[in-house]
C-alpha cells in the first residue's frame, strides 16, 4: 500500500489544485489510443498524472472493452489499484444517463472514495459531428433535485466530499435549497464545466460570470471541453482558480499534437501555472484545502 510522504503546507494562496480526468464515460481508443479502460490501466494513468503534478484523479469506471459500468466491484478494484500506486486524491463520478441513482449510491457507500463528482442540474446534452451536419448524440441529461439530494445524503453518510459539477449558471443556484435542507454544507467545491453543447459557452467572460455567482468561501475549478480547455485553464489560473485537464475532456496538448498520456496534459497545466507564479498542490495540500479527512 502506498503511503503519502508529503508534508501538509496548508491552504497556500499560491497553490493550484490540478485534477486529471483520466478516462471519462464516452471517450474511446478509436478517438485517442491512450484512453485507459481497466482498473490497472486507470491506476497507471493516475500514478503518471500524480508524478506530473496532479493532486486529484477524476475517474469513471469502464469495462475491459471500454463501455461504462457502475458495478461496485469495478469501482472497488479501481480504488484499490490506484491507492496501491499513489497517494492522489480519488474522485469518482456519479454522473450517468438512464442509470438508477441507487446503482450510483451503492458504489459510493461501499467504496467510499475521498471525493465524488455530483451533477447539479438537468440539461440538453449534445455533440455535433465534425462537419456539424448532424448530432453524434442528442439527449436530455436528467439530474432532478430528488436524485441530487439522495446522492448528497449518501456522501454525507460515508464522509465523501462532494464536487458540484455545474454546466450552467442555474446549476450554481441549485445549491440554495440543498443548503436550506441541511444536506449541503458551507464552502462547497465547484467544477465549472464550459463548452458542452447545451451548457454555458466557453468564454473568459462567461467564466468570470460563473465565478461571481459562487458563494463566499467556495473553492472552484474550471473544466474546458476540447479546444476550449487551454484558454480557460489560462484564465482560471490568472483568476486564482483551480483547473481540470485530462483525456476525458481533451485529447490534445496543442493543435494537432495528441497526448500520449494524461500526464502530458498535466505537465502542460503545471507549466502554465508556473508561468503565473503558482505551484501545483500536492494531494495532501489539496486534502487540507478541501477539508478532506
Amino acid at each position: 500500500m502506498f503511503e503519502a510522504q508529503d508534508s501538509v503546507k496548508g491552504n497556500d494562496p499560491e497553490k493550484v489544485m490540478i485534477s486529471a480526468a483520466l478516462t471519462g464515460a464516452l471517450t474511446t481508443r478509436e478517438q485517442c489510443p491512450a484512453i485507459p479502460y481497466t482498473p490497472e490501466e486507470i491506476a497507471i494513468e493516475a500514478e503518471k498524472a500524480r508524478e506530473a503534478g496532479a493532486a486529484i484523479a477524476h475517474i469513471h469506471a469502464r469495462t475491459n472493452n471500454g463501455s461504462p459500468t457502475f458495478e461496485t466491484e469495478t469501482y472497488q478494484a479501481i480504488h484499490d489499484e490506484v491507492r496501491d500506486r499513489t497517494d492522489i486524491v480519488i474522485n469518482f463520478s456519479t454522473g450517468a444517463i438512464e442509470t438508477p441513482v441507487e446503482d450510483r449510491t451503492d458504489y459510493i457507500e461501499a467504496v467510499q472514495p475521498e471525493m465524488a463528482a455530483l451533477n447539479m442540474g438537468s440539461m440538453n446534452y449534445a455533440k455535433y459531428s465534425d462537419r456539424r451536419e448532424d448530432f453524434v448524440f442528442d439527449m436530455v441529461f436528467q439530474n432532478p433535485f430528488r436524485e441530487i439530494r439522495q446522492l448528497l445524503e449518501s456522501m454525507n453518510t460515508t464522509g465523501v466530499t462532494p464536487e458540484l459539477e455545474c454546466f450552467d449558471t442555474g446549476h450554481i443556484g441549485n445549491i440554495r435549497p440543498l443548503q436550506q435542507a441541511g444536506v449541503l454544507g458551507e464552502d462547497p467545491h465547484f467544477s465549472l464545466i464550459m463548452g458542452v453543447l447545451g451548457g454555458i459557452p466557453a468564454t473568459v467572460e462567461n467564466l468570470a460570470h460563473q465565478v461571481r455567482q459562487l458563494p463566499d468561501g467556495a473553492t472552484w475549478q474550471v473544466i474546458g471541453i476540447s479546444r476550449d480547455q487551454w484558454p480557460l485553464v489560462s484564465a482560471a489560473l490568472s483568476m486564482g482558480g483551480n483547473v481540470r485537464v485530462g483525456l476525458e475532456d481533451n485529447f490534445y496538448v496543442s493543435e494537432g499534437e495528441m497526448a500520449d498520456s494524461n500526464a502530458d496534459l498535466v505537465e502542460k497545466a503545471v507549466e502554465m501555472a508556473q508561468a503565473v507564479d503558482r505551484e501545483p498542490a500536492t494531494p495532501d495540500e489539496a486534502r487540507e484545502i478541501l477539508e478532506i479527512e
